[in-house]
């Protein structure tokens, strides 16, 4: 099926005027989190009868000049406007204020990619996560760096990764659970958070994480705070691996927002060894927040920004999948999608596989 998305309908004024946008968009983003951390939009909020330079700048703790070169840059960016030398706070800059889906997005962008992307083409001419090597040490990839990183670097990542996870939860639990599973494999569990929800939900269920030995230091920790550790176990794995079989026994697999992190050849080997530990009854959910399935075009351009930070960032190789591409690579790998359930949380589809029968 042939792909289709977006036109080329704007005006040539339109048209340069968002080339500009581009060009000085970098600067411009931190001009709007500076307007954001100063607490400058949390101030105009509470001003409907607006607020002049001197206050602004007060209530910020700066000078007046850099109270004003920051509203004059939120001015263009429609974050701010001004009638009578009094400002106002925007609808943009309200949502950028208060909605929390931007706030985990505008920090992960700035503590987790913003120096590295300095290095975008390296990444692209080499096929690997130059703005991780340049910005925080020559690991492979994040994800065996992350317990290593800053603390800021971890809390904005885990904030952006938790946040699109978590708001599915309540949708996915009587997905998963339709048919009683008393075992449930997470593959690439991170801290735990999917498991601790499994058990919470069925007090028969157990549980098995498999992750790198750093990411199950975090799962083991949030599993004994919350008196799991008879039901939820871990396993530790190097994923990319591939002669490393999983635990057999199971009778759900799961990857949440997992396979999104790999190159296509490596969804293929990780989807296939999830095959080999399957019997005839099990199942295996790929959870995923596939970019043409989104129902607002913002969604679709928070996930290809996304898909860019794996490649300068994570791992040099992977993306955000389209749903085309990641049925093509279960299938390769030798499992059938039975079942797609679509606007799952924030922005997710869930494909239930089986083998084939």
């Amino acid at each position: 099926m042939a792909r289709n998305y977006g036109n080329d309908d704007k005006s040539a004024l339109q048209a340069k005027t968002d080339a500009q946008k581009i060009a000085f968009a970098p600067i411009m983003f931190q001009a709007a989190k500076a307007l954001r951390d100063f607490k400058i939009l949390a101030f105009l909020r509470n001003k409907k009868e607006g607020a002049s330079l001197e206050e602004i700048a007060g209530h910020a703790g700066i000078s007046e000049y850099g109270a004003l070169v920051l509203l004059e840059a939120g001015l263009s960016m429609e974050l701010v406007w001004v009638e009578n030398d009094r400002y106002y706070l925007s609808k943009t800059g309200y949502f950028l204020h208060v909605d929390q889906l931007t706030r985990v997005n505008m920090d992960f962008t700035h503590d987790v990619n913003y120096l590295g992307f300095y290095n975008l083409q390296e990444a692209i001419r080499e096929g690997k996560p130059s703005g991780l090597h340049h910005a925080f040490g020559n690991w492979h990839t994040v994800y065996e760096a992350l317990a290593e990183m800053p603390e800021k670097f971890r809390e904005s990542w885990f904030g952006f990764d938790h946040y699109y996870s978590d708001t599915s939860f309540p949708q996915v639990m009587p997905v998963i659970f339709k048919n009683k599973p008393l075992k449930i494999l997470d593959v690439g569990g991170n801290t735990g958070k999917f498991a601790i929800k499994c058990a919470e939900y069925d007090k028969n269920v157990e549980v098995t994480i498999l992750d790198l030995p750093g990411q199950l230091e975090d799962a083991r920790k949030n599993i004994a705070t919350r008196g799991f550790e008879g039901r939820i176990h871990t396993h530790a794995i190097n994923l990319l691996d591939f002669s490393k079989p999983y635990p057999k026994g199971h009778d759900v697999i799961w990857m949440s927002q997992f396979l999104d992190c790999f190159s296509e050849e490596e969804v293929v080997n990780l989807v296939s060894n999830a095959r080999d530990c399957m019997d005839e009854n099990a199942e295996l959910f790929i959870m995923e927040t596939l970019w043409d399935k989104q129902r607002f075009d913002a969604s679709t351009y928070s996930l290809h920004a996304t898909s860019l930070y794996f490649t300068c960032i994570a791992n040099g190789n992977s993306r955000m999948y389209h749903s085309e591409d990641m049925h093509r690579l279960v299938e390769q790998a030798g499992l059938k999608v039975v079942e797609m359930i679509e606007d799952v949380g924030v922005s997710h589809t869930i494909l239930r596989c089986k083998l084939p029968s």
